[in-house]
């Protein structure tokens, strides 16, 4: 198994009941929840070894946050304490044709207002891979920079770089991203991205005749040949609480598709994406096949849209029992 470090902001998220608007709601569901430290915690689930490195502030929300880390398994003796606040984020539950819709505050934030590299030179010491997103980037030009700083020297380490593009447009603008991931790019080994990202941020012309998305793919390793494997999922919206979900992969050359998985009703969509990730680097660790690999990752995320809350709750082998039995059947 191999050892993991991920890198980003862990916030609290409060989310509306169906059928409630933020504006006029009265009551939350609170969940610790973000992109990267959901990554964490489906890794650790899955038997590895991993480590989050971010900041939060030295207060009772603070160790509230440590502790959702902590009950999972993951290590924290890079998450550092001080600042002023947690960032905090509302979800506005979607139902039906009214999709979910996600308000940020997160500006002034202990993670956000770091302006420099305050972990030690042990941060890459046995990590065999380190995840971010392309959400810290966004968050200020001062964690642009030191992103970029903190990938050069996990590269020098001999660490493999993990990427999900994750645009994030309320936080910065298409050519911001597009001009910055230019810079990143060059140095990642793995990245989940799809033919929207190959066509907005890589200038890569849309093509008629591609019949999925082998053909972007392709394309974007053209460009950048340092990565080693792209991968994506289908989401074929029905509904906000009716999805059908697959996966794709494309790894030196050769292109594997996941089964489609239908899923209805969506008990929570968020976090989907990030476990799927995880269920990626857990096949990258476990030397899995390509098919054996889209195939987890897919179920993996699959099954993160029946629990509430941001992080995915299922160890190995209930992703591969869901797998090998399908949906709806009582595991006895």
């Amino acid at each position: 198994m191999g050892k993991m470090l991920t890198l980003g902001e862990i916030m609290l998220r409060l989310s509306t009941t169906v059928g409630e608007r933020v504006a006029s709601s009265t009551q939350f569901f609170a969940h610790y929840g973000g992109g990267e430290a959901n990554v964490a915690i489906s890794l650790a689930n899955f038997g590895h070894w991993v480590a989050f490195a971010s900041k939060i502030p030295a207060n009772a929300l603070g160790d509230g946050a440590q502790q959702h880390l902590q009950r999972y398994g993951v290590d924290c003796r890079y998450v550092l304490r001080g600042g002023s606040r947690l960032g905090t984020y509302y979800v506005e539950t979607g139902i039906g044709e009214r999709a979910a819709q996600v308000v940020y505050d997160r500006k002034g934030s202990s993670f956000a207002e770091m302006t420099t590299n305050e972990w030690p030179e042990a941060l890459f010491d046995e990590v065999d891979i380190f995840h971010i997103s392309g959400i810290t980037p966004a968050l200020s030009k001062d964690w642009q920079a030191t992103l970029i700083n903190l990938v050069k020297a996990a590269k020098q380490a001999g660490v493999k770089i993990s990427l999900d593009i994750n645009f994030r447009g309320k936080l910065w603008t298409t050519d911001e991203a597009k001009q910055y991931l230019k810079k990143l790019l060059p140095y990642v080994d793995f990245c989940s991205a799809g033919k929207l990202d190959a066509q907005v941020f890589m200038d890569i012309p849309a093509s008629a005749e591609a019949i999925d998305d082998r053909y972007y793919y392709e394309e974007m390793n053209r460009l950048y040949p340092n990565i080693d494997m792209f991968y994506g999922t289908h989401r074929k919206v029905i509904s906000a609480s009716h999805n059908e979900l697959t996966g794709r992969l494309w790894h030196q050359g050769n292109y594997v598709v996941s089964q489609a998985h239908i899923i209805d009703p969506i008990v929570d969509r968020v976090g989907g994406g990030d476990a799927f990730v995880a269920g990626v680097l857990h096949g990258i660790a476990s030397q899995s096949s390509d098919q054996t690999l889209i195939d987890f990752a897919t179920a993996a995320s699959a099954l993160k849209h029946t629990v509430h809350g941001d992080c995915n709750l299922f160890s190995v082998s209930e992703v591969q029992d869901f797998i090998n039995n399908g949906s709806g059947k009582i595991i006895r």
